[in-house]
């Protein structure tokens, strides 16, 4: 299953930041700790690049990452040209407090009342970018909910003589490239339900947990993982937690169980996980390439990165 999800309001959304990035001074992009650059929206790249802005890259959600990972992330990013990148919980106002002086470093010469330092927040849709305007004005000012595209619109507000932010709706783009990127924002929330197939999304899961995260699993679910593969994962959870279709014999209920696996897993009941690494996604686009070279190979570990 290949997992597309492009909402006609992200068409009108992407126009207007094309237009709004023409007038600001650094682009906030939040991204989810547990999966940055599969929930780095190429669109987004490609209109800072067109005006050349700096970029903070916000990992959030960093409470559910992988501690590991995110370092390697954040290595990662601040060795790039004009990025910095800061792990944060958008919850968390000791975090959001230190952003301002962060971008500042990135814009020195907006700095006074006739310079105000304009940023643009951006980032794929449910990534926190309305927690972080709520935390960072200390008030409500952006809708918050656990459903991917809640915010539609952009909104301006000035958080002082010095600072003004812009709040733009989460964008994806049109075509993922990678199917195991689009798993990975299916996973994560950052799609909606109605693009994708819940039980086979949480297959993905399981094979990341089963290779990197064994014992968190085991610790969750309290079954021997020994001889079990991604799918006899979820069977095992619908066994262990009862998850059973009524009057079908006993059969399992696999769609119920793989909302379990994804609720703990989004939620942080299951850990601290995180779904890539520098080093795995490198691997991912070396594969990737690879296969397009020779076409007619097919390639079994396309399915975890």
């Amino acid at each position: 299953m290949a997992i597309q999800w492009f909402p006609g309001h992200m068409t009108t959304a992407r126009k207007k930041a094309a237009e709004t990035m023409a007038l600001i001074d650094v682009v906030v992009e939040v991204l989810d700790a547990r999966l940055p650059e599969a929930g780095s929206n190429p669109m987004i790249h490609e209109l800072r690049a067109h005006r050349q802005r700096p970029c903070l890259k916000l990992l959030n959600k960093v409470d559910l990452a992988d501690p590991e990972a995110t370092r390697a992330w954040i290595d990662y990013y601040n060795s790039l040209p004009n990025v910095k990148a800061v792990a944060i919980s958008a919850k968390k106002p000791g975090d959001v407090a230190k952003l301002a002086a962060v971008a500042q470093k990135l814009a020195p010469h907006r700095n006074d009342p006739i310079k105000p330092l304009r940023l643009m927040i951006m980032g794929i849709p449910n990534v926190g970018k309305s927690t972080l305007m709520n935390t960072w004005v200390k008030r409500r000012v952006a809708a918050v909910g656990d459903e991917p595209a809640v915010t539609k619109s952009q909104q301006r507000i000035n958080i002082s003589p010095l600072l003004s932010l812009v709040d733009t709706p989460g964008m994806t783009w049109p075509k993922i490239a990678h199917d195991s990127d689009g798993f990975m924002l299916a996973a994560s929330h950052a799609i909606g339900r109605n693009a994708v197939i819940d039980e086979q999304v949480a297959v993905f899961l399981a094979e990341i947990l089963l290779e990197r995260y064994p014992a968190l699993l085991k610790a969750r679910y309290g079954f021997a993982l020994e001889g079990l593969d991604a799918t006899g994962v979820l069977e095992a959870v619908a066994k262990r937690r009862g998850c059973v279709i009524k009057g079908r014999g006993g059969e399992l209920d696999l769609e119920k169980a793989a909302m379990i696996l994804l609720t703990d897993y989004r939620t942080g009941t299951l850990g601290r996980i995180s779904l890539e690494t520098p080093a795995s996604r490198q691997a991912m686009l070396a594969r990737a390439q690879h296969k397009l070279a020779s076409p007619a190979v097919p390639d079994a570990s396309d399915s975890v990165d």
